[in-house]
């Protein structure tokens, strides 16, 4: 099946070995996908709305959002995402460290699409990051970027 397409990536993630382990699990796995980063919640709504010097970014296929960030939580942008008729569409990873049975709660009870424990090991990691790249890059069906209402 030769009919991937390439989808826009948007992790939002404040440390930066955990950024630089997505990054190379997206390019361990040859994964053609364009990975977009931000520290902040702040930034993340900021990214997702088109302001300031996120004016001309691509509306992201699918995010990648840890839910300890300064400036703004991110069970706060998830509330923020899902709550906005124009961004709910996009599928939230939620990718922490957080095993909190409350913190699992609210995220799917914030409509997260999916809650998932980073693991500490290196090649375990790099291995979650590919199984969520494989599942909604090659068996979820996904919106065109364009096509949003």
């Amino acid at each position: 099946m030769n009919d991937l397409r390439w989808i826009d990536v948007l992790l939002v993630e404040d440390d930066p070995g955990d950024v630089l382990l997505t990054r190379e699990a997206f390019e361990l796995n040859k994964v053609r996908n364009k990975l977009h980063v931000v520290n902040d919640g702040e930034q993340a709504m900021a990214f997702l709305r088109k302001e300031g010097e996120y004016a001309d970014v691509p509306r992201p296929d699918l995010i990648l959002l840890d839910l300890n960030l300064p400036r703004k939580d991110g069970r706060e942008v998830l509330q923020d995402i899902k709550g906005d008729e124009k961004l709910r569409g996009i599928p939230v990873v939620v990718l922490t460290t957080s095993e909190s049975e409350e913190d699992i709660l609210r995220s799917y009870h914030l409509h997260a699409n999916a809650y998932v424990s980073k693991p500490v090991d290196f090649d375990q990691f790099i291995s979650v990051v590919r199984r969520i790249d494989d599942f909604f890059v090659t068996v979820v069906k996904l919106p065109s970027s364009d096509q949003h209402y």
